[in-house]
């Protein structure tokens, strides 16, 4: 594989995703190198799923900045790229003399920020929002919603591909030669790629990858959370995000409804020098538990179905402390894009982060539009969504609809066909998760992951000892029991 590119990004995340997609308004060719199988595999899927008002982040930082321009925006962009979302709303809750102070400051800083309809409420109106809350007066942000992270990423990444823009997965970087002023080389195990310019959207592999373009001495940390997601019966007692009073650098044990109905708990804050372990260990989740309680005492081991945990790469100076997002174009090292520390409210601020990126780059070289760029994605209908009529008249046109495949979820053989022959060309298990909701619901795939790694099968083509779960080497399958 020899591919000539004019921009390479590196990375595939909702950042990565987001600039590929930007780009695409160009007439440029662009291709995506990612080391994993699928997007959203890392950071951009294991987060909290709130789209963030604005108002935590120091005024005049891009922060700040890209977050309420995002938050702004973001009804237009659900609805362009078909992605679910939810404008909740959010409350800080606080109880003591100290948590009102704190509040008010940020209640400030968000004003400063540009941050819309914040206001101080007291314990009545807290529990007219969200009812079963602990706690006497909260800050309420009602522009903050949550979003599917996943769907978000996807949708990016599947708008960037019909316009135009190669993915290449499994592909990690190992090597980027600068040929010219002009012209890299990136080598990964899998093939080399040239290209004139090289964007840097690699996440946890910001610094890594900003050493490869000459730009050198970003000391990236990790960031890591742990989560319990808790059944969809607790959904309903949860409207919106109650977060407890922030610190200067973390927001807290949080509870979360997600667009899908359940509830997450955490995450928690530890740094850490492995970038790739995702385990959740149990007292973590005890401590999760037991800290959110004081916000919500819906918390109840019954109704554990899955943990998670999130990485975010942060941007540390010499004395540890987290700066912003650094979004740059240096003259040392030409025909870069050099994005680092993109870490929360990263989801939430992605499209706004890559049309500065592309600025940047559009500043340094004329670009011509892309006269047939498309901005609208359409995703895979869910069955469990419709009404009984439109779920009727599915099954009228598509026997396939009438098949269930994951009954937790309710999700049909359509939807997973759909899913396997997904435009980015992915099949690993995760992938058509994430897609789907398959492998979601209460029995965590304990019904339907079988069926669904038989229908990537008869679909693909491929033995049964090369499905996937996510990641290489992560076969589901030695081979069959019996012939």
């Amino acid at each position: 594989m020899n591919e000539q590119y004019d921009v390479l990004v590196v990375g595939s995340g909702v950042i990565g995703s987001a600039v590929a997609r930007e780009l695409a308004r160009f007439d440029l060719k662009i291709g995506v190198v990612e080391k994993n199988l699928d997007v959203c595999f890392e950071t951009s899927g294991r987060n909290s799923a709130v789209l963030h008002g604005g108002f935590a982040y120091d005024p005049g930082t891009k922060k700040a900045e890209c977050c309420v321009e995002a938050c702004l925006e973001f009804d237009e962009v659900a609805q362009e790229l078909d992605v679910p979302f939810m404008r909740t709303g959010k409350v800080l809750v606080g109880n003591t003399d100290a948590d009102m102070e704190s509040l008010k400051k940020t209640l400030e800083t968000g004003k400063i920020n540009g941050s819309q309809g914040l206001e101080i409420i007291d314990k009545a109106r807290l529990r007219e929002l969200v009812p079963a809350v602990c706690g006497e007066f909260a800050l309420y942000s009602p522009m903050s919603g949550i979003l599917d992270p996943f769907q978000y990423t996807i949708a990016l990444a599947e708008n960037a591909k019909s316009n135009g823009v190669d993915y290449h997965f499994g592909h990690e970087v190992t090597e980027i030669r600068r040929l010219a002023k002009d012209r890299f080389q990136v080598v990964t195990p899998k093939g080399t790629f040239f290209t004139r310019w090289v964007v840097n959207c690699a996440g946890l592999g910001c610094g890594k990858i900003s050493d490869m373009l000459g730009i050198t001495g970003y000391r990236i940390g990790g960031s890591k959370g742990n989560y319990i997601v808790l059944d969809k019966r607790t959904g309903p007692l949860l409207p919106m995000p109650v977060y407890p009073v922030p610190s200067n650098t973390y927001m807290g044990i949080h509870v979360t409804p997600t667009v899908d109905g359940n509830v997450t708990v955490g995450p928690d804050a530890e740094y850490v020098n492995d970038f790739t372990y995702y385990g959740v260990p149990q007292d973590k989740m005890n401590y999760l538990a037991e800290s959110a309680s004081d916000l919500w005492p819906h918390i109840h081991k019954k109704d554990y179905i899955r943990n998670y945990a999130g990485i975010l790469p942060k941007w540390l100076d010499e004395n540890g402390v987290v700066q912003d997002f650094v979004i740059e174009a240096r003259e040392e090292a030409p025909n870069t894009i050099n994005l680092v520390g993109i870490e929360s409210p990263g989801l939430t601020a992605a499209l706004p982060i890559a049309r500065r990126a592309v600025r940047l780059l559009a500043e340094r070289e004329s670009l011509r539009p892309n006269a047939s760029f498309n901005p609208r994605r359409k995703g895979i209908i869910r069955f469990s969504e419709q009404s009984e009529e439109e779920q009727a008249r599915l099954v009228r046109e598509n026997p396939d609809y009438g098949e269930l495949i994951c009954r937790c979820e309710k999700v049909t053989k359509a939807e997973i066909l759909q899913a396997v022959q997904n435009p980015l060309g992915t099949h690993t298990m995760a992938s058509i998760k994430l897609r789907t909701r398959a492998m979601m619901g209460r029995c965590q795939g304990g019904y339907c992951q079988m069926r669904v790694a038989q229908i990537i099968q008869k679909e693909t083509g491929c033995r049964v000892e090369d499905i996937l779960y996510a990641r290489e080497g992560s076969n589901l399958f030695t081979g069959w029991v019996r012939e």
